[in-house]
């Protein structure tokens, strides 16, 4: 049986985690940018929890693909800044701790990478500079109806005809769809054999006839996901990626970057430092909450466990980063514990605003909100704390569940 570290290859295992000069000069480096660079009314909208607009999410990534920093994960020869794991790290961190929006994963950490390892030289010309400039916004088409952890039972069918593909069928749980220019897509082009073995990778144009997004309204009442409907929709060969029928091989290399995306450590910093301010500024007992030892010894359990993460995400971006292989099950540890800690300092943060964070107020995440008269002013941010809790139920199940997560654990790491 392997040991737990044996995941890591040793040289990752033994790698150096003190921060160099370099490191130290550039992490002041993307201080400054982000200071003199970042819109502060974007910025008020992160920290406050308020609704971000599409705009917002282009307008960020224009402005850091302008500096050169657009795909911070990106090698240089795809337009990417070449930057060092650390960096990468580094760069994160200090975004999220600003209040910058989050790039969006799905073109740039998610269907950019299956087109650099898989994709033809075409693909890539054309592809990828839309991504990393803003141009082009992509959604991911992989869950269906009784097709989600159980990905490869998928039922949306590509016939091939001539120099096209014809596609029906409908996926679920599609973020942000509503916005995207493009989707890429599994589909089945083969019945025959295993399941896994007739699935093919589509890069699918958004505005092509026959394709109908229809919104699933969330518990807060957002429109954050939809479902997405095929219908004798035309979609040319050449944007297949690879080969008919090998799909599944793309898809479980885009997961492997979608579950390391996860894990989410700068933005659960930014949420650490914020259960903190909230600590000390709540009373129980006459004293600061953070003074009461039961609820000092949690924020401290969860600081401890994030630690953890920070530390082994740098082992995974290490070992990506040298392009000794895409993540593997290493991935699912990252996705299991970055969404365990997500749900915690979500609960802390609810349980340390007490009855202030009880009501949801939809109006609260509108970023012209003025605050309610039945609470306090500083008291203001916590109106959208009750649909943000909520909201993060889903990070143990998206990206495939933590169950599923851990019985790939078990069996790629443990043997069993």
């Amino acid at each position: 049986m392997q040991s737990y570290t044996s995941v890591f290859p040793k040289d990752i295992q033994a790698m150096n985690l003190d921060y160099s000069a370099e490191d130290r000069q550039f992490r002041d480096e993307v201080r400054a940018f982000l200071r003199n660079h970042l819109p502060p009314e974007i910025a008020g909208k992160v920290h406050g929890g308020r609704r971000m607009t599409k705009d917002d999410y282009v307008r960020w990534q224009k402005i850091l693909h302008a500096r050169g920093w657009g795909a911070s994960s990106w090698p240089l020869a795809h337009g990417g800044t070449g930057w060092s794991p650390v960096q990468q790290h580094i760069f994160d961190e200090e975004c999220a701790d600003a209040g910058a929006p989050m790039q969006l994963p799905f073109g740039l950490k998610m269907v950019a990478p299956v087109i650099m390892a898989f994709g033809n030289v075409a693909q890539q010309a054309y592809f990828l500079p839309r991504i990393v400039d803003g141009t082009d916004w992509w959604c991911q088409g992989y869950s269906e109806p009784g097709s989600g952890s159980d990905l490869a039972s998928l039922k949306t069918r590509a016939v091939r005809e001539g120099d096209h593909y014809v596609v029906n069928g409908q996926k679920t749980w599609n973020t942000l769809g509503q916005y995207a220019d493009w989707i890429f897509c599994l589909v089945r082009t083969s019945t025959e054999g295993r399941q896994q073995e007739g699935i093919s990778f589509l890069l699918i144009d958004m505005k092509t006839p026959g394709i109908t997004v229809r919104p699933i309204i969330m518990m807060d009442g957002e429109h954050e996901i939809n479902e997405i409907w095929f219908e004798d929709v035309k979609v040319p060969v050449e944007n297949r990626v690879g080969e008919e029928n090998k799909g599944w091989t793309y898809a479980k290399f885009l997961l492997g970057h979608e579950r390391t995306g996860i894990a989410g450590v700068g933005r659960s910093k930014r949420e650490l430092k914020k259960l903190k301010a909230i600590a000390r500024r709540e009373s129980t007992g006459g004293s600061p909450l953070i003074e009461d030892s039961r609820f000092r010894d949690r924020i401290a359990q969860v600081e401890m466990e994030l630690m953890a993460l920070e530390i082994t995400n740098l082992r995974v971006i290490s070992t990506e980063g040298e392009k000794k292989r895409a993540p593997g099950p290493e991935a699912s540890i990252l996705k299991i514990k970055g969404s365990e800690i997500q749900q915690m300092l979500t609960e802390l943060q609810m349980q340390a605003l007490g009855h202030y964070a009880l009501p949801y107020l939809h109006e609260a995440l509108d970023p012209d909100w003025a605050g309610d008269a039945a609470m306090p002013a500083y008291e203001d941010d916590a109106g959208p704390f009750s649909g943000h809790y909520f909201n993060v139920r889903k990070t143990t199940i998206y990206g495939g569940s933590n169950e599923i997560q851990k019985n790939i654990i078990s069996q790629m790491i443990l043997g069993l």
